[in-house]
């Protein structure tokens, strides 16, 4: 049987343009806070603030994206969410009144939301079906890139340059986003949509089949994000604050060099064999995390977390697709 090709054009632009997405989003994630308290003058609170009205955006736009990709379309909204996007990423540049400031970080919270969405959605559909778990690996691993290279590239940025330069990065990182956005193209045979209003009824935002997934990805997130939040605080005070900006990079080329085999071994042998052990693997890294007194146990820590979140998050993902109903074809 001839294998079914995975990297087709418009998966190439997916991952491009989520990626492109996530770059902005942990770019500003980490200098946003630092631009706040430097040259707003502004206090710690207002700087965390920034971040949290992004976050409740972009979790408040994301069922009722989820039940407008499924009503209007996938492109439509698309286009939308990368506009919305695009325009308040702009907004960055001609303001500097934090009531303003905090108005544009929700408006670019709705599009990042939006737009994480819709395009999660359109990598399972570009993906090949015999393939699904090795393809949604792959479109993961967008994220994860943007996750390392975002920090790294806005620290060097207001470093080297300035903050205009800084909001003028963003700016074409969305406008790329935007442009390869356009150029996906959905298969006729996967677009179904269903007749229903344009708000969704409250038993329409959820599905009964991936509740407990989705509960079990959430105790995994809590974990993760304290990870994500306080490692190099935690690393500084074990007196190994040189080693803690290697973490993510070991997590990264560990998770790069696993990629290829993982999603593969889900599509061939089942999920079971895939997402327990890699749960496993998680948990092992967060006590080797906790025990860490050297560099070598910090950055072991790093890749064991990463191989195991890595692969547990793709592989939720592609479970929670299969098991999701879609409607009827108009």
């Amino acid at each position: 049987m001839t294998e079914q090709k995975l990297w087709t054009w418009s998966f190439i632009n997916v991952w491009i343009s989520n990626f492109f997405i996530f770059l902005v989003f942990y770019l500003l994630f980490v200098t946003l806070p630092i631009y706040v308290l430097n040259e707003l003058e502004a206090g710690e609170g207002t700087a965390g603030l920034m971040i949290t009205i992004f976050l409740i955006a972009a979790v408040l736009i994301r069922p009722l994206t989820g039940h407008w990709v499924e009503t209007l379309g996938r492109l439509p909204v698309l286009y939308t969410a990368l506009i919305i996007f695009f325009l308040s990423t702009c907004l960055y540049l001609v303001t500097e009144s934090l009531a303003v400031l905090l108005c544009i970080r929700f408006l670019h919270g709705i599009g990042f939301g939006m737009a994480s969405t819709v395009l999660g959605a359109l990598a399972a559909d570009v993906v090949p079906d015999r393939r699904k778990g090795e393809g949604v690996g792959y479109f993961a691993m967008s994220m994860n890139v943007a996750m390392v290279a975002g920090p790294f590239f806005g620290l060097t940025l207001i470093q080297s340059f300035s903050y205009p330069v800084m909001f003028v990065s963003c700016l074409a990182a969305s406008a790329i986003a935007l442009l390869t956005g356009g150029l996906i193209r959905v298969p006729k045979t996967k677009i179904r949509l269903v007749r229903a209003s344009f708000v969704p009824k409250l038993n329409g935002l959820f599905e009964k089949e991936v509740v407990p997934l989705a509960i079990t990805g959430a105790i995994a997130s809590l974990a993760y994000a304290a990870v994500l939040s306080f490692v190099s605080v935690y690393a500084v005070e074990l007196g190994l604050g040189q080693a803690a900006s290697y973490f993510f990079m070991v997590y990264a080329i560990v998770l790069l060099l696993s990629r290829p085999f993982t999603g593969r071994w889900f599509d061939r042998y089942g999920e079971n064999v895939i997402v327990i052990p890699s749960i496993i693997v998680f948990g092992i890294g967060l006590i080797v995390l906790s025990m860490a007194d050297s560099a070598f146990t910090l950055l072991a820590a790093g890749g064991l977390i990463g191989l195991g979140w890595g692969t547990m998050l793709p592989s939720m993902q592609t479970i929670a697709l299969k098991k999701f109903r879609r409607g009827p074809d108009l």
